[in-house]
């Protein structure tokens, strides 16, 4: 099973300077910057997959500028994301085209023809079919084609044409390139069906779509009603786009999925609001830490917002801040207790977070709360026990909710945690 990342220029400064916060005085963006594959010192998966709708184009605005878009039409997408095959040998670079970006449109911007275009001229390895995505996925037995919307059929019938016209139409970017059937659905059943639908096609790997939002019991559903289809006997591989629920890696097993992609490892890092830093406990479990919060006073929009309301006071907070850093700082150096350096991220946290149409008494409690998350993090010190270079260089810095370039360093480790946790589960099934 192999885990491939959805990148979306997601890097870091290496000269980063943590005590003075800010880049190194002769970065250049992106070229100067960083990877997680380049940063660490093993790639923390097996693959990339890019989205054309990160990617952008002359009609659709993506995340890349518009010289890094003509950039990575010319150069290929390895040479763009500084993967090369022969440095990182078996390793893929996947495409789709982002179907969650153009979700609310009648028909998906990108056609067959289109998009093998883009697969050609990136030199990807493996590329989805475009794909309309259904959400609202029915969690009884399965409604039939008759009693759906006719936009959801719609959807379902567009989704399978493409994938037909694609698959034509690969042949011509030669055997080194995986075409790949993108299955949606509406329910456990229409999506077996289109599975079955694929597979008839030739289709010899199959993307399984819209599983973000679902629950694990219904991603369970799905797999078992597609290999019910599409039994593992017959040789047809199975992908699930977005997986996020990456602590249920034996499910994915149980129905012979070969790959699936997700970005979670390092989004939790920022968006998650407890399961921010990753470790694995004696068991070789995963486990979680909250990261400290201490976000910068002044580039912070929430105090910016309070400061102008007059409900605090911008030198004050500043103080708060620079205390919450140095007891962190003082903790890790072993010159502060736990308590002396919970009071003051603590203190800080209280005026960040104070909301007038709450009580005192549910204050205090929030307060008491949050103090006995962030106590866990500090005395367990899970930075000393990581051996990888974003824990080597930044020690508890990297346990500091602040700024993109801490934050996507601790979401690296989180990578790296997680594709050790992946590689000794892979381990496991061989054995």
């Amino acid at each position: 099973m192999r885990f491939v990342f959805a990148d979306a220029l997601d890097l870091v400064d290496p000269g980063f300077d943590f005590l003075a916060d800010r880049n190194a005085r002769d970065r250049t963006r992106h070229s100067g910057d960083q990877y997680p594959h380049e940063f660490l010192e093993k790639a923390p998966y097996d693959g990339i997959l890019v989205s054309r709708a990160i990617v952008g184009d002359a009609f659709r605005t993506g995340k890349y500028s518009e010289s890094q878009m003509m950039r990575f039409r010319r150069e290929g997408a390895r040479r763009f994301l500084r993967y090369p095959e022969e440095r990182y040998p078996g390793s893929i670079v996947m495409g789709d085209c982002g179907a969650f970006s153009y979700a609310a449109m009648a028909e998906p911007p990108y056609k067959p023809e289109d998009t093998l275009t883009f697969y050609g001229d990136g030199g990807f390895t493996h590329g989805c079919s475009p794909d309309h995505i259904i959400f609202d996925l029915d969690e009884g037995a399965g409604r039939n084609r008759d009693t759906v919307p006719e936009a959801t059929r719609r959807r379902f019938d567009l989704t399978l044409q493409n994938a037909s016209e694609f698959l034509a139409g690969a042949r011509r970017l030669g055997r080194d390139f995986t075409p790949m059937g993108v299955v949606q659905g509406w329910s456990a059943p229409s999506m077996a069906q289109a599975a079955a639908d694929l597979a008839r096609m030739g289709y010899g790997t199959l993307a399984v779509g819209g599983t973000v939002p679902l629950k694990i019991e219904q991603i369970r559903r799905v797999l078992a009603a597609i290999r019910d289809a599409v039994p593992m006997s017959t040789g047809v591989r199975l992908h699930v786009l977005g997986f996020g629920k990456i602590e249920h890696l034996a499910d994915l097993e149980r129905f012979g999925v070969a790959s699936f992609d997700t970005t979670s490892p390092l989004v939790r890092a920022f968006k998650d609001a407890r399961k921010n830093y990753w470790a694995r406990d004696d068991a070789g479990n995963l486990t979680f830490y909250t990261a400290l919060r201490i976000p910068q006073a002044i580039e912070n929009n929430h105090l910016k917002r309070k400061a102008l309301k007059g409900s605090v006071n911008q030198e004050a907070i500043q103080r708060l801040e620079a205390t919450a850093l140095a007891g962190v700082r003082r903790f890790a150096a072993g010159d502060a207790s736990v308590e002396e350096a919970l009071d003051g991220v603590i203190a800080y946290w209280d005026t960040l977070n104070w909301n007038e149409e709450i009580s005192p008494a549910r204050q205090a409690e929030a307060l008491q709360r949050q103090r006995q998350i962030y106590a866990r993090t500090l005395e367990d010190r899970p930075w000393e026990r990581c051996g990888c270079r974003v824990c080597r260089e930044g020690g508890v810095e990297a346990l500091i909710f602040r700024s993109s370039n801490r934050n996507k360093r601790r979401g690296m480790h989180n990578l790296h945690v997680f594709h050790r946790h992946l590689s000794e589960f892979r381990a496991e099934i061989v054995a």
